[in-house]
């Protein structure tokens, strides 16, 4: 009778097991997505800290468009319990924000990138210097003609050696025509006195479309053919005119 007990006891306790490692095998439930750290009207949001205790949040904000809005660059100064709000409007979405000290004085420089609506200016930069708890506004320069040439968006900015820089595909062509040449821009921006700066780094004759649609050496030998023939013909010009004088003398 207890070998029979014993024997259905260990039964049961192999099947317990059993059903144990099962449930331990079973995989296990999907991860909830994650949500974001921001709820509407707010579209943007990315923490930058300068140093410990300084601390700046740059958000978006909008209803009812996403391509018109505002931004926030909301300023946590930590030690000195101080709080500070700079806004401004918005022309487009914001792709990303940098901080930096181009002029090396000590003061923070955010720079908003947002992207633009329209087919001219595919990159706007909203920039700011923050000091004594104030923001002073920068005028970010625009492209010249020269550097706007062949220019078609597709920025991509970052921070290089305390500089601010910026490169973009040459393009040619206009429109949906445009094609890439396979050669890029690259502008270095500094600040001295809260001015930008802007220098190329790059040269355009780097363009592999521009390099294989060259003249080719052919016409340079038609050419200079041409002027051969043409000094020919005008020796020989010469040649009769001197031969007639002569003839006319010894009449």
């Amino acid at each position: 009778m207890n070998a029979r007990f014993n024997f259905f006891l260990l039964i049961g306790g192999l099947l317990i097991a059993a059903c144990n490692q099962q449930e331990k095998k079973a995989s296990p439930p999907p991860a909830s997505p994650k949500t974001p750290d921001y709820v509407a009207p707010f579209r943007f949001h990315k923490l930058i800290e300068v140093s410990p205790g300084q601390d700046y949040d740059v958000l978006s904000w909008g209803r009812g468009t996403a391509t018109k809005g505002s931004f926030l660059i909301l300023h946590s100064d930590s030690a000195a319990k101080k709080f500070t709000t700079t806004t401004g409007d918005l022309d487009g979405t914001i792709v990303d924000v940098y901080n930096s000290d181009m002029d090396l004085d000590g003061n923070p420089e955010i720079l908003i990138q947002a992207r633009g609506t329209d087919s001219t200016n595919y990159a706007t930069i909203y920039a700011f210097e923050f000091s004594g708890g104030k923001a002073d506004k920068l005028t970010f320069p625009r492209l010249t003609s020269s550097q706007r040439k062949g220019y078609h968006g597709s920025d991509n900015f970052y921070i290089k050696e305390g500089k601010f820089m910026r490169e973009f595909p040459i393009y040619n062509g206009s429109g949906q025509d445009a094609k890439p040449t396979g050669a890029k821009r690259v502008l270095e921006y500094g600040l001295h006195d809260n001015s930008f700066s802007v220098k190329q780094l790059s040269k355009d004759s780097t363009d592999k479309t521009r390099v294989t649609t060259s003249a080719p050496v052919t016409t340079n030998k038609s050419t200079s053919s041409s002027k051969k023939s043409s000094k020919k013909h005008n020796s020989e010009k010469k040649h009769k005119k001197k031969k007639h004088h002569k003839s006319s003398d010894d009449n």
